[in-house]
C-alpha cells in the first residue's frame, strides 16, 4: 500500500512499475472492501460467467427507450445494462435485469462514491457518471472459481479477465479493464510476475493467481455478510472472511476486536453485546436481523430524488444553511454529515433529523451548537485542519494522533483526500494509487514533526531503522506514533504488501491505528478510517517513533 508507480525512488529503481501510473477513474473499490472483492465474494451469486440467461437484453441506460429516472422494482433491459456497469466497477451484482435490494444497495454505494446524490434513483446525473468511469466489461469473477480456467492466457474474454485487469490495477498497472485479455494485458501480466520473484509467461496460473490476490489490506473484509457466500447463521466456531467482515463491522461500532476471522469467545461476547445494545435477541448467532443491524447504518435515501450536490462553499450556497431548505446545498451537507457517521436519508431536505446531525457534529467538534451550517461547520465538514505556523522539524510529534484523528471519515476520491498529494508535490486523486504513506507525509507536514516525505512506506522504515529525520524504530509503541505493516511477513517492508499509519491507542499486544488508503470497517469505499490491530497476527508490524 505504499507504493506509488508515479514517482521513482532509489529504493525502487527496479521496480516495474516505474513512470506507470493508475487510470484515473473517479471511482475505484479497492480489493478488500466494498466490493473490488464482492467479485469473489458473491460466489454464489456471480460465479457463472455473466448475466443469467433470464436477463432482458441490455439496453443504454441514455436511451429513449428507458425512463428519465430507473429505480427499485423495474425490469428491464435498462436494468441489465445497469447492473454491467455497476459490476465493472465491483458491485458483484447478479445481471438478471431486476432492480432489487441489492441494486439499490450497489446505486447507493456508488453514488455515494462519486459524490451523487445519495437517492437510489438513477437519473441522468448517475447515468452519466456511469459511463464517464467506464464502459461495459463482462461482470468480474474470481479467477480461483471454478468458471475461470486453471491457466488464463492471452486471447481470452470474460469475466474471468475483468477481474484480471482489476487486480492488475489495484497493483499498479495501467490497462484497461474491458474483459479482453490483449497485448497489454499480457504485458502488464509479465512484469508483475518478474517484479513478484514468479516464472514469467505471461499465464495466470496457481501462483500468479495468489500473488494477485495478496493485496494491501489483510485479512480481507469484503465479504458481505447477507451474500450468498457467508452462511445464514455465522455462529461461534467458525472462521473465514465472513466471520473477518463480522469483527470489521463490530468494530466500527465500538468494539475492539482482533479481525483474524476466528469466531472465538471474545467476538462471541462482542455479538451478544451489540444484539443486546440493538434490541436483539442476544443469542451470540449472526442472522438475518444481525446481519441487518449491522449494516444499518449505510447512507441512502429513496424518496423521490435529491438535488445535485453543490460545495457548501461555494457561491451558490448560503452564508449559512438552516433548516427548512431545500437544495444541492443540502444534499452535499447530507452526504458530507454520513461521511463523519450519521446515517441520513440523502434526500437535498434539510428537516429535523439533519438538524439533530449537524448539533451533533458541532459538539463532537467543539463548535458553536447552534443547528446552523455556517463558515466554521463547513470547514469542520470538510476536514479542514489549520497547520501550525512554521513548525520547527521535531516539534510537533505531540499534534500527530490530533490531526491524523480530525481527518477520520474523509472518503477516497474526495477533494479533501486527494490534497493530501501537496505533502509530497502530487495532484493525483486518491482513486488512482496507493496513498496510505503519503497520508502520513501529509500529517507530518501540517505538525512538523518531521520533515521527512515519501509516498512508499519502505522509506519511512528505512530511514526510521537509520535514525534520520528524528525517526527512530520503539518497541514501546505510544498514540502518536507512526506504524508500519508488513503483510507477507519477511519484516522486509517491500513488494507492494506494505501498509502504514498512526498510531492510536495500545492495550497489551492490540492497537488501534488511523489509517489512511483503508477500507471503511462500517461498509463502503476506502479512506481515512480507525482500525483494530495486533502485534501477535501472520504480518509484521514496525512502530516508528517520531521525536
Amino acid at each position: 500500500m505504499g507504493r506509488l508507480g508515479t514517482l521513482a525512488r532509489a529504493e525502487d529503481a527496479n521496480s516495474p512499475h516505474q513512470d506507470q501510473r493508475r487510470p484515473n477513474t473517479p471511482w475505484r473499490i479497492r480489493i478488500g472492501t466494498f466490493a473490488a472483492t464482492a467479485a469473489m465474494v458473491s460466489a454464489g451469486i456471480v460465479l457463472g460467467a455473466g448475466p443469467a440467461s433470464a436477463a432482458p437484453a441490455p439496453v443504454r441506460l441514455t436511451s429513449a427507450s428507458c425512463p428519465a429516472e430507473i429505480v427499485q422494482g423495474q425490469t428491464s433491459g435498462c436494468v441489465t445494462e445497469l447492473q454491467n456497469l455497476l459490476n465493472t466497477h465491483g458491485a458483484g451484482l447478479q445481471v438478471d435485469g431486476q432492480f432489487g435490494s441489492a441494486t439499490l444497495y450497489a446505486v447507493r454505494e456508488y453514488q455515494a462514491a462519486t459524490a451523487i446524490a445519495v437517492d437510489g434513483r438513477v437519473g441522468p446525473a448517475t447515468k452519466s457518471k456511469l459511463y464517464a468511469t467506464g464502459g461495459s466489461a463482462p461482470a468480474p469473477i474470481n479467477l480461483n472459481s471454478s468458471s475461470c480456467p486453471a491457466n488464463l492466457v492471452q486471447g481470452a474474454k470474460s469475466g474471468c479477465v475483468t477481474e484480471l485487469q482489476r487486480l492488475l490495477i489495484h497493483h499498479g498497472y495501467s490497462i484497461d479493464v474491458d474483459g479482453d485479455f490483449g497485448s497489454g494485458t499480457a504485458s502488464a501480466v509479465r512484469s508483475f510476475q518478474s517484479a513478484h520473484g514468479l516464472t514469467v509467461d505471461g499465464q495466470v496460473g496457481t501462483n500468479t493467481k495468489r500473488e494477485l490476490y495478496d493485496t494491501d489490506e489483510s485479512p480481507s473484509t469484503g465479504l458481505d455478510l447477507r451474500s450468498a457466500s457467508c452462511p445464514a447463521n455465522i455462529v461461534e466456531g467458525q472462521s473465514g472472511g465472513c466471520v473477518a467482515t463480522l469483527q470489521s463491522l463490530l468494530n466500527g461500532k465500538g468494539h475492539s476486536l482482533d479481525v483474524d476471522g476466528s469466531f472465538g469467545p471474545q467476538t462471541l461476547a462482542a455479538v451478544k453485546a451489540f444484539q443486546s445494545a440493538s434490541g436483539l435477541s442476544a443469542d451470540g448467532e449472526v442472522g438475518p436481523n444481525t446481519k441487518a443491524a449491522l449494516y444499518s447504518n449505510i447512507g441512502g435515501g429513496g424518496g423521490s430524488g435529491a438535488p445535485a450536490p453543490v460545495n457548501l462553499n461555494s457561491s451558490s450556497c448560503p452564508n449559512e444553511i438552516v433548516q427548512g431548505q431545500r437544495s444541492g446545498c443540502v444534499t452535499e451537507l447530507q452526504s458530507l454529515l454520513n461521511h463523519h457517521g450519521a446515517d441520513l436519508a440523502v434526500d437535498g431536505d434539510f428537516g429535523p433529523l439533519t438538524g439533530s446531525a449537524v448539533r451533533d457534529f458541532q459538539s463532537e467538534k467543539g463548535l458553536s451548537v447552534d443547528g446552523k451550517v455556517g463558515p466554521n461547520t463547513k470547514a469542520a465538514l470538510y476536514g479542514a485542519v489549520t497547520p501550525p505556523s512554521s513548525p520547527a522539524p521535531g516539534g510537533g510529534y505531540a499534534k500527530m494522533l490530533d490531526v491524523a484523528a480530525a481527518e477520520v471519515g474523509t472518503a477516497e476520491g474526495s477533494a479533501r483526500a486527494n490534497s493530501y498529494g501537496s505533502a509530497v508535490g502530487l495532484s493525483l486523486s486518491t482513486s488512482g494509487y496507493a496513498w496510505c504513506a503519503t497520508f502520513v507525509s501529509w500529517v507530518a507536514k501540517q505538525t512538523g514533526a518531521t520533515s521527512y516525505r515519501n509516498t512508499y512506506v519502505s522509506g519511512w522504515v528505512k530511514q526510521a531503522r537509520a535514525g534520520n529525520y528524528h525517526l527512530s524504530v520503539t518497541s514501546n509503541p505510544q498514540p502518536g506514533d507512526i506504524v508500519a505493516f508488513d503483510w507477507n511477513g519477511g519484516n522486509d517492508f517491500t513488494g507492494g504488501h506494505e501498509h502504514i499509519g498512526i498510531v492510536r491507542s495500545v492495550s497489551g499486544s492490540s492497537f488501534t491505528t488511523v489509517e489512511g488508503n483503508t477500507s471503511n470497517p462500517n461498509g463502503g469505499g476506502d479512506g481515512v478510517y480507525v482500525k483494530s490491530r495486533s502485534t501477535n497476527s501472520s504480518y509484521d508490524v514496525l512502530f516508528i517513533r517520531v521525536r
